[in-house]
């Protein structure tokens, strides 16, 4: 008996987003069911759903609690298998499910698993949210095959190989509904941001895997959501960043990487200043200010799996080397 698969795809005021991408996911879904998590939209994002897409099944979520408590609120009652938790702007191609389905039900101990994301604006280049599988640094830097920082490659074909990966992303992430249970869903303080990576961390310290399967390929036009240009994004990915670091890593020097990344954001302080104007750069201050005032708790730890992290510094490697390919780190 094949596993049940829900494809569930939060929105919030996204009604342009699934004229254009839901059906794709329709068309291409028939082995899973496919529901729309409404965040408490106030467009008529519902309506237009209903009408046109009447297979999709509707959560209607009470409020906007953003990407982690949106997600855990419509997860909790689901039963299938398996969750695939597809963004709004994601346009999946044929038999994009089954083969990453084979792999979460082969390989042991896998349980988190994403396919290749590419862009839609852009097809024949990876996409910046995920691209061929995400990693991560010593310092809890994250980065990508395929992407590194803001240098996205072109796909020649280099990663065409599945293999194991540190973190999945969000955009298009497929877990075993039991782990995602079992880790209690995403931490909801995150609001938005990073909070895939922390989920992926959390599980590989209860000794899980995750997977980056590359024979599925999606289209992501990425930052439907919060734009870059909005300073509340500048302050989430370097808050959460910050958080995930401190709750996750099990090293004896955890402090001293904590008191690194406060150095190394004061350049990151300094370029913003320049390119992006003082809002986005005391974006990063008001991040660390919340860090260090945040209630904090360490993730529990079961036979860690430390595989896939750098263990050297991705900032030094792309700004000091001059690396841009995953393929060139060592």
């Amino acid at each position: 008996m094949n596993p049940s698969v829900a494809v569930v795809i939060l929105n919030w005021n996204g009604r342009n987003h699934l004229e254009t991408y839901l059906p794709s996911v329709v068309n291409n879904s028939s082995d899973a069911t496919v529901y729309l998590a409404d965040n408490g939209s106030t467009d008529n994002s519902i309506a237009f759903t209903k009408e046109n897409f009447p297979s999709v099944k509707i959560i209607t979520n009470k409020s906007n609690g953003g990407f982690a408590k949106g997600y855990n609120d419509a997860l909790i009652e689901l039963k299938e298998d398996y969750f695939v938790l597809l963004n709004s702007d994601v346009e999946v191609t044929p038999n994009w499910i089954p083969p990453v389905i084979e792999q979460l039900e082969n390989k042991e101990n896998v349980c988190i698993a994403q396919p290749k994301i590419k862009a839609y604006l852009n097809k024949d280049e990876f996409e910046y949210a995920g691209a061929a599988g995400g990693f991560i640094d010593f310092l809890g830097y994250p980065f990508c095959q395929g992407r590194i920082f803001d240098s996205i490659e072109k796909d020649t074909g280099q990663y065409d190989t599945s293999r194991e990966i540190f973190w999945a992303t969000g955009a298009c992430m497929f877990i075993k509904s039991s782990v995602f249970k079992q880790l209690g869903g995403f931490d909801e303080r995150y609001f938005a941001h990073m909070e895939e990576i922390d989920l992926c961390w959390r599980a590989k310290n209860m000794g899980y895997s995750v997977y980056y399967v590359a024979e599925s390929t999606v289209y992501h036009l990425g930052g439907g959501t919060m734009k870059n240009t909005n300073p509340r994004k500048t302050f989430l990915n370097f808050r959460n960043s910050l958080m995930t670091l401190y709750k996750n890593d099990r090293s004896n020097y955890r402090m001293l990487k904590v008191f690194l990344r406060l150095l190394l954001d004061g350049p990151a302080f300094a370029k913003l200043l320049i390119s992006s104007g003082p809002q986005h750069a005391f974006a990063i201050l008001q991040a660390h200010f919340s860090f260090y005032r945040m209630k904090k708790f360490r993730s529990p730890i079961k036979n860690p799996n430390l595989k896939c992290i750098l263990k050297s510094s991705i900032v030094w490697s792309y700004y000091v080397q001059r690396i841009k390919h995953f393929s060139q780190l060592k």
